[in-house]
């Protein structure tokens, strides 16, 4: 499962603590219920183009990694947490933007790996999708239709 979060409109003095990525990268394996294998790494990159500068930093947990991105002058993040396992992803993009006051969001949710799912995992993962495409279908979303 990998999430993919393009934050707008945040809190910028959050998005140039380099120490508030860092605590963040150090501690959300855990509530993640994933395993940190090393510490985060981050930086303040000052670009050659100072809209373009910012703090990076990631963390690479044995599940995968989880890294972050942001870009004070244009009021924007980017985030990343990727995991070979299934993640309470709704908690992740709220926490996220609390992290950094997030006024607006655009999230993709990419499934990643299913060949390598076993047949309990590969049947657990296609009730999953059922059940949210029948949501979808209930709540009319567009695009959708019943075939």
């Amino acid at each position: 499962m990998h999430l993919v979060i393009d934050g707008f409109g945040g809190n910028t003095s959050k998005m140039w603590d380099d120490e508030l990525v860092r605590q963040f990268l150090t501690d959300y394996p855990d509530t993640l219920e994933m395993t940190r294998i090393t510490e985060p790494h981050v930086l303040v990159y000052d670009a050659p183009k100072p809209e373009d500068s910012g703090v990076t930093g990631f963390v690479i947990i044995a599940e995968s990694h989880i890294s972050i991105h942001t870009f004070p002058r244009k009021n924007y993040v980017n985030i990343d947490i990727f995991s070979c396992r299934a993640f309470d992803h709704d908690r992740a993009l709220d926490d996220a933007k609390k992290l950094f006051e997030l006024d607006d969001v655009q999230t993709w949710l990419l499934d990643r790996g299913l060949e390598w799912l076993d047949e309990r995992q590969g049947m657990a993962e296609s009730r999953a999708q059922r059940e949210s495409l029948q949501g979808e279908l209930e709540a009319g979303s567009p695009g959708l239709t019943r075939g």
